[in-house]
């Protein structure tokens, strides 16, 4: 593994964490009309603690692309899975609460989840997979879940329905960064030109979108403790899906790697749920009436 890419990926993940505390410290307090609509991003845009969370992912976001562009997908994804650990030490010292034993068990799950997929796994690049069926299909399928999700968000908003939105938005985020990855490969043979004639870096842009009006009605609506650990789940898995799927990564495939991949990746998924639920991440959003625009904190 690259230092380099390592360093990349666990800053971005810092970032990301810090963005998402300081995103849903702002939308718990927007109005619920606007939930699922563009409109909500116009009323949040207005809160300076807001626009500190998005420029914090902004800038995560940011490393995260350079480290897509110097290691594999099926590398980088799990590395940006720690955004949890960040986004629990910012809410810790907001909340004051101690670690305790819920919290180093989260916190050693994640870690070592991680480290078990990346030393089993050992991912190695390859080159973009030239089945445009196989593509697509990944692609199309993962979206189409996005989509079914937020529809059953839709029906039952203020029960499963956050938990859903992140699940959805964490799934576009993976095929957003799998996208990043190849409209970094554009760019470095073409230059702009060959990105721009591209489709890539417009999905990017319009998949960004849509998971940060999904996350924003999330935070809305939920706690952090509902909301980010269905995120940071889904997004690695879709992730690693697509950079095995389509972007020609590999992994060990073997009986003994594919059995310790799977309980990496097992371990990833329980410590996030511990580190998800623990007391210092914020339980509740504030209790507000449906207003037409959001006031400025």
């Amino acid at each position: 593994m690259s230092l380099l890419v390592l360093v990349l990926a666990v800053s971005a993940a810092c970032c990301l964490g810090f963005g998402f505390v300081l995103q849903q410290n702002a939308a718990q307090r927007a109005p619920l009309n606007d939930f699922l609509s563009p409109r909500l991003l116009l009323d949040l845009v207005r809160v300076p603690r807001w626009l500190g969370g998005i420029a914090f992912m902004v800038v995560g976001m940011a490393l995260g692309a350079v480290a897509l562009g110097q290691g594999q997908v099926s590398l980088v994804e799990p590395l940006l899975a720690t955004n949890l650990l960040f986004a629990l030490a910012l809410s810790r010292r907001q909340t004051r609460q101690p670690l305790g034993r819920q919290g180093w068990a989260g916190l050693g799950l994640l870690a070592g989840g991680v480290t078990v997929f990346l030393v089993a796994g050992q991912p190695r690049g390859g080159h973009t997979l030239p089945d445009p069926l196989r593509h697509w299909l990944i692609i199309g399928g993962m979206v189409g879940l996005a989509l079914l999700l937020t529809a059953c968000a839709k029906r039952s908003r203020l029960s499963s329905g956050p938990v859903l939105l992140a699940l959805a938005a964490g799934l576009l985020y993976g095929v957003q960064d799998a996208l990043t990855r190849v409209s970094g490969q554009r760019f470095s043979e073409g230059g702009f030109l060959e990105l721009l004639t591209g489709w890539q870096p417009y999905a990017v842009l319009a998949l960004g979108l849509t998971a940060l009006v999904l996350v924003q009605s999330a935070f809305e609506t939920a706690s952090l403790r509902a909301c980010l650990p269905a995120l940071t789940a889904a997004q690695p898995i879709a992730g690693i899906i697509c950079g095995v799927g389509f972007l020609g990564d590999r992994l060990r495939m073997d009986a003994g790697a594919l059995m310790w991949e799977a309980g990496g990746l097992a371990a990833v998924i329980a410590g996030i749920v511990l580190l998800g639920m623990h007391p210092a991440m914020p339980q509740g959003t504030v209790a507000r009436e449906p207003a037409p625009a959001l006031q400025v904190q």
